[in-house]
């Protein structure tokens, strides 16, 4: 008798995304003459940059003469691209990474998932609240929980992001093993300070923990004193390991490249108490399971270390973070606190009602789409998440459609 994995009947009945996205489509069947304008999930709307266009279409070409054609390349990732990586997003803010110990993916969101394969079942874990559904559920398939009691499963430090930490959350006061931050974070678009990381990374040394550190935003940063990778603090390469996306910082959400960092430095432990390199773990995995990245998806990615790329990924995150902050000013006078959007494409704002029901709200009154807190942890309730991502004239419309909602 074929049996299930059993820990997938832990997880809630779905995905957070999934419930938005039926809401949505339930009023959009039974009110087809009222447009929504969707500030919801987190998809960009802005072409390509023009030079990633160019190199895409230049490593199409490629594959079209045997002189230049690929077949399968190497698992992590064309060597073009890894040295680029190394230059500019880690040499240049003085951070020592090699081009070795760099592997380009598919997508950010499938690296945060799969990583925890390599790590064992009985791990402790320290995850934000509010957090991205991923961290939390791939533990849960794993079978490194217990039930979900009261919105939280058992066996997890939760890490809560509040109003009165400013969502950064602190230290906790229990060890653990492998533990989650995101910064600029999503939800809630909070930075941490190099002191808040550092404070983490030797929480780190002192446990024998690792970090695992979301970094899918940092093209959004614009605070100078705010790191854009925890490799910026000492000590880091022993103990995090780094997941980047070109998904926010280049319009690749369906063109598909990210990338993760795991120094060689970086170790984890067996039951007898050997070290294992974790690098060494992550080759074998992904060697295993990833054929690589598209030849021409990585030519598109290269192009933005270029300096005609430089400059219009800068454009494109300038202009997400110009609607941000339109959404930051409405909400101000709506009397709305709210967090992010300075160094963030995401608006966090305490609504000090219960979320969904201000996302229906939103959503019937005045046929926008936000998303409900309570979807990203229990101290996510009280709050909805504004995404920047959106033309400019649907950002207007939105926030005036809000404020009529509002009054």
């Amino acid at each position: 008798m074929i049996r299930i994995n059993e820990n997938y009947t832990k997880l809630k009945a779905s995905y957070l995304f999934s419930d938005i996205a039926k809401r949505v489509n339930a009023f959009v069947a039974a009110h087809p003459a009222k447009p929504v304008i969707r500030l919801g999930i987190g998809d960009v709307t802005e072409p390509l940059p023009s030079v990633c266009l160019e190199a895409f279409h230049a490593g199409v070409e490629e594959m079209g003469h045997r002189a230049t054609f690929k077949g399968y390349g190497p698992e992590q990732g064309y060597a073009f691209l890894r040295e680029a990586i190394a230059q500019h997003d880690y040499a240049a803010r003085g951070c020592k990474i090699d081009a070795d110990e760099i592997f380009v993916s598919d997508g950010s969101k499938c690296d945060c998932g799969n990583i925890q394969e390599i790590f064992g079942t009985d791990i402790r874990l320290a995850i934000p609240d509010p957090v991205y559904p991923v961290y939390v559920d791939t533990n849960v398939m794993a079978g490194r929980t217990g039930a979900n009691t009261n919105g939280r499963y058992e066996g997890v430090t939760y890490l809560e992001s509040t109003p009165a930490n400013g969502y950064v959350p602190a230290i906790p006061s229990v060890a653990t093993d492998l533990i989650y931050l995101c910064f600029p974070n999503n939800p809630t678009g909070a930075v941490a300070t190099r002191a808040q990381l550092a404070a983490w990374v030797a929480y780190a040394k002192a446990n024998r923990a690792i970090i695992l550190f979301d970094s899918a935003y940092e093209a959004y940063i614009r605070d100078p004193q705010i790191p854009h990778s925890i490799y910026e603090i000492s000590g880091a390469r022993d103990v995090a390991i780094e997941f980047r996306s070109y998904s926010k910082t280049a319009g690749f959400t369906g063109t598909r490249c990210a990338y993760t960092v795991v120094p060689k430095s970086l170790q984890a432990w067996d039951a007898a108490g050997n070290a294992h390199s974790v690098h060494a773990l992550w080759n074998r995995r992904h060697t295993t399971k990833f054929n690589g990245a598209s030849y021409p998806v990585q030519k598109a990615a290269a192009a933005i270390y270029t300096d005609a790329g430089k400059q219009q990924v800068r454009a494109m995150t300038d202009f997400y973070l110009g609607n941000a902050k339109l959404i930051r000013e409405a909400m101000g006078r709506l009397n709305l606190p709210c967090v992010g959007g300075d160094n963030a494409p995401y608006i966090w704002i305490n609504t000090g009602r219960d979320s969904w029901e201000f996302f229906d709200q939103m959503l019937n009154t005045a046929q926008v789409v936000c998303t409900p807190g309570a979807g990203f942890g229990r101290c996510g309730e009280g709050h909805v998440r504004i995404s920047a991502f959106n033309s400019r004239d649907n950002v207007v419309a939105a926030l005036e459609r809000i404020a009529r909602a509002l009054k």
